[in-house]
């Protein structure tokens, strides 16, 4: 990590690492999926989503850094700062559960709303594979450059969101896409994309309720422009000022190539 935001990123991959060491050892507790309130986004709190919620918020104290915390589970917490990190404690808490290996630590660091995002970094939680970016200075994977790649028809991979909440349009594009992908963890895949291995990712649900929220998204935003990528709404339509809150919800399509993009929009589905 060198260059500006060097000194956040080091902070921000130590809260990874420790998130990473208590989703791990809360692996034999039976009480783990336990329920353990409701989060402040309207949706239930598990037992480890609490655990690695307060592990961040102990890395922050021991760091003596004073952003504000944006958090799925409890809300905004204001801390002195001016600078707010966005925090998914544990994107894809589903499959983490069940021992899917498709759950990440997400977060970033910036003002306001997305287009304020100024660093994020994102953990694998199974393999410790480790993303982030700073503004301008490009995105990496464990140290080295990762680059959206050129769409070809031909070799296509394209994730959507699918299940009872999709869309559907969502349900169209999997049938019109050459190979599908759907693995319950939006970070997860979004970096699919940033690191060339995807042309592209879809999520829409119904009700708008089901749909993404800031935390799910702003480590990765960053992330996938610096990359080379892009990312709207399902209707195409800009999302960098969709504000840093738990409380508004948003569709997502994100793409590589900007010809995989205008294919879309051709097709009719942006």
């Amino acid at each position: 990590m060198s260059g500006p935001g060097r000194a956040e990123l080091e902070v921000l991959y130590r809260i990874s690492v420790a998130v990473q060491r208590v989703v791990r050892d809360a692996e034999g507790s039976p009480h783990r999926a336990d329920v353990v309130a409701m989060g402040a986004d309207g949706t239930p709190t598990e037992e480890l989503d609490r655990l690695a919620e307060t592990e961040i918020l102990r890395v922050l104290d021991s760091e003596g850094v004073d952003w504000n915390l944006l958090s799925e589970e409890i809300g905004h917490v204001a801390r002195g700062g001016t600078n707010t990190l966005v925090v998914d404690p544990i994107d894809g808490t589903s499959n983490a559960l069940r021992n899917l290996p498709f759950s990440t630590v997400s977060l970033a660091l910036g003002r306001r709303d997305l287009a304020g995002i100024d660093v994020g970094l994102v953990r694998d939680l199974n393999r410790g594979t480790t993303y982030w970016a700073a503004r301008g200075q490009g995105a990496f994977r464990d140290g080295r450059p990762i680059r959206t790649r050129t769409w070809n028809s031909r070799s296509e991979i394209f994730f959507v969101n699918l299940g009872r909440p999709a869309t559907e349009r969502a349900a169209r594009l999997a049938v019109k896409s050459r190979r599908i992908r759907s693995v319950g963890c939006a970070s997860f895949e979004v970096l699919m994309v940033a690191q060339g291995s995807a042309d592209g990712y879809f999520f829409e649900n119904t009700p708008d309720a089901r749909n993404l929220r800031a935390t799910d998204v702003a480590a990765v935003y960053r992330i996938l422009l610096e990359a080379g990528g892009g990312m709207s709404d399902a209707k195409g339509e800009s999302i960098e000022a969709f504000p840093l809150t738990v409380e508004k919800r948003t569709s997502v399509f994100a793409w590589g190539d900007p010809a995989f993009r205008e294919r879309a929009k051709e097709d009719g589905y942006l």
